[in-house]
């Protein structure tokens, strides 16, 4: 029996004359990029010079004794040696210097870096290395815990290339933008997206507003550019949702307009200079509405007036604020993002509904007591030097009417969580403020420590107040 290799081999003439035809029109149409893909190219070309590697460096972690701690992860008996400590002359290894990785750009040719605060927060040492591999040791100059910014000054010995801000004002949903940064390390990563959504509030606090993208941003991307078409960086990519920890398209970047502002603050004192009011807002509900007698459901309500502010005496409670210098309101949570980037001393103007009418009313923003500011003590270790990973204020009566916290509830807030710390995972937030762990109270920071030295189960049981709801969540402190 033969077999004839042609009909095994060789395919039909026909067919190889399709193929071949297709190839060709295939090559046709792809051989050239078209002016799309080429000015997306440009654009990456000429702003990767000013995208940048932060490397994050802390110091090993001191154990109850003065010395490192110890790492028992992988290691037998590891979870008892945590739980009861290590028996005398054991040889453990121990953890050493750990590093951390994040992004930033070039915001002035002079040296100025622009990341997140979570990416310096807590660091030794901060190393920025550019995207010719050279690197410097930076000084931070300051962050804001509360928008998540920081600023980094680094001297190159030669002017640096530098990137414009955008007016994230006027960027609009479906709008190409393009991320660069350092993801899980690879840095000069580009990837795109399109404006998803705007003016979210993703729970970060009241002082910061985010852009949604699906762009691509995973770990490492953290305080690098998110650029528009034109080159102009409009968000600082800040945070994912993701329930895998990788990207699901559900990307977040600080908005260009507050980096703008937050920069300039800190890079004149290192410090944020935030307005006030002084008043408990509230949206304005339908049911609101129709109860007050109005017909749009927008602005912001005035629920209580703080003494000794700058509204006591000229707001009231049940004012609707429209307007704050010209800007609308449309809900609550514009107005503490227009006062808080208002200078301190400016006479501004807004335009209220009271008692059915509009009418204009002037007073002079005053200094936003926020509560880093008023911070005296911090509480970052539980039992067993394990950490719990917050720092935490008093609550006064300042920040106790700005949260919407009840007089009769008693606790500290937290103003600040490291990433991935026990208290992170569990899912506090700054602005919590932490009432109760086990069934101690918490009223003070020394209480909340007393509270976490003494306390045996594991997790905790601790109640919070978050704007004014009472919450449990569970927190493993051992």
């Amino acid at each position: 029996m033969s077999i004839r290799k042609s009909s095994l081999l060789m395919p039909r003439t026909s067919n190889w004359i399709g193929v071949s035809a297709l190839s060709a029109a295939l090559l046709a149409t792809t051989a050239l990029p078209s002016k799309a893909d080429e000015a997306l190219a440009d654009l990456v070309e000429s702003v990767s010079p000013s995208v940048v590697t932060i490397i994050a460096e802390q110091n090993a972690a001191k154990g109850p004794e003065n010395g490192q701690q110890f790492d028992f992860e992988g290691q037998p008996f590891g979870e008892f040696f945590k739980r009861f400590g290590v028996p005398e002359g054991f040889d453990a290894p121990r953890r050493g210097p750990s590093q951390g990785l994040g992004s930033g750009f070039v915001l002035d040719e002079a040296g100025y870096i622009i990341t997140n605060h979570h990416v310096v927060d807590d660091a030794a040492t901060v190393t920025v290395r550019l995207n010719d591999d050279r690197a410097f040791e930076a000084e931070v100059i300051g962050t804001d815990p509360l928008t998540d910014i920081a600023v980094l000054k680094i001297d190159a010995g030669e002017p640096l290339q530098a990137v414009e801000l955008g007016n994230s004002d006027v960027i609009r949903v479906g709008e190409d933008v393009v991320a660069i940064g350092n993801p899980f390390g690879l840095s000069s990563t580009v990837t795109t997206g399109i404006v998803s959504a705007k003016d979210r509030n993703i729970s970060q606090g009241p002082y910061a507003e985010f852009i949604q993208t699906d762009a691509a941003i995973n770990k490492g991307n953290s305080g690098g550019p998110l650029f528009n078409m034109d080159g102009e960086v409009i968000g600082v990519n800040s945070a994912i949702y993701s329930p895998s920890g990788g990207s699901v398209g559900l990307g977040f970047a600080v908005t260009s307009n507050i980096v703008d502002h937050i920069a300039a603050d800190l890079r004149d004192d290192g410090q944020v200079s935030r307005g006030w009011l002084g008043v408990s807002i509230q949206n304005v509900s339908p049911q609101i509405a129709a109860a007050m007698g109005i017909d749009a459901s927008n602005g912001a309500l005035v629920s209580d007036v703080v003494a000794n502010s700058p509204a006591e005496g000229i707001l009231e409670q049940g004012d609707v604020i429209l307007t704050f210098n010209g800007e609308p309101v449309a809900s609550s949570s514009d107005l503490p993002i227009l006062v808080g980037t208002t200078k301190v001393g400016t006479e501004s103007t807004l335009t209220v509904l009271r008692n059915g009418s509009e009418q204009d009313i002037k007073l002079t923003i005053g200094q936003h007591q926020s509560a880093s500011a008023e911070m005296d003590k911090s509480v970052d270790e539980g039992i067993s030097g394990t950490a719990l990973g917050v720092t935490v204020a008093p609550l006064t009566e300042t920040n106790r009417a700005e949260l919407g916290v009840a007089e009769n509830i008693d606790g500290v807030i937290v103003t600040d969580l490291k990433p991935d710390s026990p208290a992170a995972k569990a899912g506090l937030q700054r602005g919590d403020v932490i009432v109760k762990l086990g069934n101690q109270d918490t009223a003070t920071p020394d209480a909340l420590k007393d509270a976490l030295d003494s306390e045996k189960t594991d997790p905790a049981l601790v109640l919070i107040n978050r704007g004014g709801n009472q919450i449990f969540v569970a927190v493993e402190i051992a």
